[in-house]
């Protein structure tokens, strides 16, 4: 009996490992090409209805400003790591783009609505956050693992995909790029 719930314990880390499989070193994330355009889905706010003026909003309604979108979940530890660095960049790129955080735990087996919440709150996190309940867009935007991000362009195209964790100074020089487009 001991050695099966030992068993079932490693079985449990080792999905939690594979399905939040960012790392933090910087040798441990996977750019991508530029690509066309991005799959649209609705996003119910945790928070930030006050920036974007609406409860729920799909990522067609971000039109006309540049979009950093982030698929993080409440439990993945990566995807914790990388959020103050997110913030900062937040504050930082405030009114030249707009970060968008998207909790697809639900669909990576990384946590509730309540386990988000409660991680945006430990870490004090104030840009726009919410969750989706599209199951198509984990298939449709191939998101492998969490985290990762999108940048979209203010006319609506993608302009890259980064899947695992990103750090402060690549976040800024890749939107950097995308706004000097």
């Amino acid at each position: 009996m001991k050695t099966l719930k030992i068993s079932i314990l490693a079985l449990g880390i080792m999905l939690l490992a594979v399905a939040c499989s960012g790392s933090a070193s910087e040798s441990g994330t996977q750019p991508t090409e530029p690509v066309d355009s991005i799959y649209d889905f609705d996003i119910a706010l945790y928070q930030g209805s006050d920036v974007l003026g609406s409860e729920t909003v799909a990522v067609s309604d971000l039109q006309g400003q540049p979009v950093v979108l982030n698929f993080w979940a409440g439990l993945c530890p990566p995807c914790r790591a990388e959020m103050p660095e997110f913030q900062a960049f937040a504050d930082e790129y405030e009114g030249r783009a707009l970060v968008l955080g998207v909790d697809l735990g639900q669909f990576f087996a990384l946590g509730s609505e309540e386990d988000a919440v409660t991680l945006l709150n430990e870490l004090g996190v104030t840009y726009p956050a919410g969750a989706t309940g599209d199951a198509n867009v984990v298939r449709e935007l191939e998101v492998l693992g969490l985290p990762a991000t999108f940048f979209i362009a203010a006319d609506g195209s993608l302009h890259r995909k980064w899947q695992g964790v990103l750090n402060g100074d690549k976040l800024a020089e890749i939107t950097d790029e995308m706004l000097a487009q």
